[in-house]
């Protein structure tokens, strides 16, 4: 479980990066499993293109996997790994619900940049505090290739006003205006490494310039407590003691 430095640290700031949760020969064979998933995705007739990217040259790369959980035993298992459910319960309080997860692909030279934004603007659930994302990462991850980096104790503020990023409608961003940028904080991590962040902190990835990938799988949590005022719940809703109910 996380520390109490820990923990102070995660409700001062709004996240906490914890190291070596998981050995490198777990992460390895998550992100290979996650290269050769994406890279079947790339190549099907009917994929999105918002888990795409494209490089200058046009070249294409997988940039995301959506509910990789629902897709293969190994990724079910490794999001419900009793080490990060303990984790993640430490800042919950109570047992976790798996209500989203993502694999970020972040592919050398043209991994996109995901700007500023706070994750509840895309959930609609309440309370705030009853929700947590637990981000793993699979490679090591630094500024150079994009790792996360936060607006310090911007999750004590307001949920802010969203809107489409021109050209890319799938993400949400706030106004520059309302991100102090004075605050931000870069969150490296080694692989096996697990970064926390509450629904309403402020944070962003940068482009990966790098010649080696920057892969992350990421997952959303909450308590029975929370409530959602959308379909959140509807497309994923699975307590970590029921994630059988996946098979």
């Amino acid at each position: 479980m996380l520390t109490n430095t820990q923990l102070d640290h995660f409700h001062e700031h709004g996240w906490v990066a914890v190291e070596d949760v998981f050995e490198p020969d777990e992460v390895n064979r998550i992100a290979e499993l996650a290269t050769d998933v994406s890279f079947a995705d790339l190549y099907s007739l009917d994929t999105p293109t918002y888990t795409i990217d494209v490089g200058p040259d046009r070249q294409m790369a997988p940039r995301k996997i959506e509910m990789p959980s629902t897709r293969h035993a190994a990724f079910r298992a490794f999001v419900f790994d009793p080490r990060l459910i303990e984790l993640v319960q430490s800042i919950l309080g109570r047992p976790p619900i798996l209500i989203r997860d993502q694999l970020f692909m972040k592919p050398p030279r043209f991994g996109s940049e995901k700007p500023f934004h706070q994750d509840l603007a895309h959930f609609h659930c309440e309370p705030a505090d009853k929700i947590v994302a637990a981000w793993v990462a699979l490679d090591d991850a630094y500024v150079g290739n994009g790792c996360l980096r936060y607006i310090d104790g911007s999750h004590r503020g307001a949920l802010l006003a969203h809107s489409p990023v021109p050209g890319a409608s799938y993400d949400l961003q706030p106004g520059a205006e309302t991100i102090d940028r004075s605050r931000e904080r870069a969150a490296p991590v080694r692989r096996g490494g697990v970064v926390l962040h509450h629904s309403k902190v402020l944070h962003m990835t940068g482009r990966n310039e790098t010649e080696v990938w920057r892969r992350a799988y990421s997952c959303h949590w909450v308590t029975d407590e929370a409530v959602c005022f959308d379909r959140t719940f509807d497309i994923m809703y699975v307590p970590a003691s029921s994630e059988e109910s996946l098979s």
